[in-house]
């Protein structure tokens, strides 16, 4: 055979690992609106960027009639390839061969990927499409499963982990997906369950649809286990593009900077009147924030879970930033499970990869009630508080309008570590709102007055006047300014180019027992 024939049959393999499980399949994967494994990845990455590895590997199970089915790199793609110029790695499971099923080599192929990655300091994006483990491969399969949650939990916090369901993901392939540190799902296409209809159905007499138990709109807004949905396989690769350009490399380098195209020292009248005179009524927190943050640009994290509680990315002066902030259009921005165990996982994540923290706080408690109680509110609220105090990034917090109680300590207080933090003149920090201290300290007096509620009107008023306000707090150094709302952004930045240098450490341990 000629150098000629020999390349000749390169090209006709290459060709043949393009194609996947053939063209009967693509077309039936198409069918169901999905694109192919090698499709999405040419919109994820840099065109023409992709370096496939392990293209030629097939499986190694002889039996239950798959012996003679084999297909060229079987059922994943992996390589590495650049997205908008920076180093990552990828694997993109292929549901056109044996439905992207998990084998011993797919396992293989994955951890080579990841393996690599940690070595590199680059991120892993996994596009997750699969029927689950191999039963054909029996226990190869499972051990192939965990293989890959070892090097998922080994990388964690170390380079950044993205997963991206973009099809079935059933049983044991969940968790890799829940270990890593941000999930996206398709609507109407990707689910994500233990157990799928049927199992639940012969075990607990439920009859649910795949999509409710486990698609995206559940995984989204009830769960929490997806941090973002998109409408399509497109839309959802760009958002992961989106995602990655403000995202570090590794936790050794910083995030991407970008050259600031909005004024650093604007400041905003909008703000002045932004939060109702009325403590009672609701604004939303999102409008503060976009008229903060450079160019108004906001990526927001988990935006249908905990909603009294915002969390995403924004940059200030070009810097990336993790943004927190409680949402008083929804439950007046309570702190509760869901919410508590949001903002913790989002400020670890930060904290874990050098992203400095700002903070908007308007939180008047933790949720009150039974429900909170007995779901265990003391140890989900902790796992907040222990985030903010174990966290030594940059941490900048702006009281906007209250803070009451415990959820002030916790909100990234001076208590906790906090660098620099500021109030608004409309902030009110105490232990509880003016009408519950009334009530409580003042409750004889009430009860004796000739008119009750207009001496309960006084004494609230008396008491915010006297004690609802920043005042206090700054002069025992628990705030550092109290500060006019339009100097909010370049206050913010000034901190923030000062903390550039910040140097803080715990103390040395294997590591901390939070409360899960």
């Amino acid at each position: 055979m000629t150098n000629k024939d020999k390349l000749a049959h390169l090209l006709k393999l290459r060709e043949e690992a393009r194609m996947g499980g053939g063209l009967q399949r693509v077309e039936q994967q198409h069918a169901r609106g999905k694109l192919t494994a090698r499709e999405r990845l040419n919109i994820l990455l840099d065109e023409g960027s992709f370096e496939e590895l392990d293209a030629f590997v097939t499986h190694r199970a002889t039996e239950f009639g798959i012996g003679e089915q084999r297909y060229l790199g079987d059922a994943v793609v992996t390589g590495y390839g650049r997205m908008d110029g920076r180093l990552v790695f990828v694997y993109s499971q292929d549901f056109t061969v044996f439905g992207g099923s998990l084998s011993e080599v797919v396992s293989e192929k994955i951890c080579k990927i990841m393996d690599m990655a940690l070595r590199s300091g680059a991120p892993v994006i996994g596009l997750n499409d699969s029927g689950g483990a191999r039963i054909q491969e029996g226990v190869a399969s499972l051990s192939g499963y965990g293989n890959i949650f070892l090097r998922n939990t080994v990388a964690s916090g170390v380079v950044p982990q993205i997963s991206v369901v973009m099809g079935p993901c059933a049983g044991g392939a969940v968790y890799s997906p829940a270990i890593t540190d941000f999930i996206f799902m398709v609507q109407g296409t990707s689910q994500m369950y233990i157990t799928g209809p049927d199992v639940v159905k012969a075990v607990t007499g439920e009859e649910v649809s795949h999509e409710e138990l486990g698609g995206a709109a559940s995984h989204a807004a009830r769960s929490g286990v997806a941090h973002f949905v998109a409408e399509g396989d497109e839309e959802c690769l760009m958002e992961v593009r989106r995602l990655l350009s403000y995202l570090p490399s590794n936790n050794m380098e910083d995030s991407p900077a970008l050259e600031p195209g909005d004024d650093p020292n604007r400041a905003d009248e909008a703000l002045l009147d932004i939060v109702p005179d009325d403590p009672t009524k609701p604004y939303d927190m999102r409008e503060v924030i976009a008229r903060v943050v450079d160019e108004g640009e906001f990526m927001e994290v988990h935006q249908r879970f905990a909603p009294s509680i915002l969390v995403g990315f924004a940059r200030m002066n070009g810097k990336v930033v993790g943004v927190v902030a409680q949402q008083p259009a929804h439950l007046a921005g309570v702190l509760d499970i869901d919410s508590s165990v949001k903002g913790a996982r989002f400020v670890r994540f930060c904290d874990a990869f050098n992203i400095p923290l700002v903070t908007l706080s308007d939180v008047p408690g933790f949720m009150p009630g039974t429900a909170q109680e007995h779901g265990g509110i003391i140890k989900h609220g902790a796992k907040l508080i222990y985030a903010y105090a174990e966290a030594t990034v940059p941490k900048v917090s702006v009281i906007v309008r209250k803070a009451y109680g415990g959820a002030y300590d916790v909100m990234s207080s001076k208590h906790l570590r906090g660098d620099i933090n500021y109030a608004w003149p409309s902030a009110e920090i105490a232990v509880m709102g003016p009408e519950g201290a009334v009530n409580i300290v003042f409750r004889n007096e009430i009860r004796n007055a000739a008119n009750a509620e207009e001496a309960r009107q006084r004494l609230i008023a008396e008491y915010r006047e006297k004690f609802a306000n920043p005042y206090v707090a700054a002069g025992r150094g628990f705030i550092d300014d109290v500060i006019d709302p339009r100097a909010t952004r370049p206050k913010i930045i000034r901190a923030l180019e000062m903390l550039e240098n910040k140097r803080d450490t715990n103390p040395p341990k294997k590591h901390g027992n939070i409360p899960l």
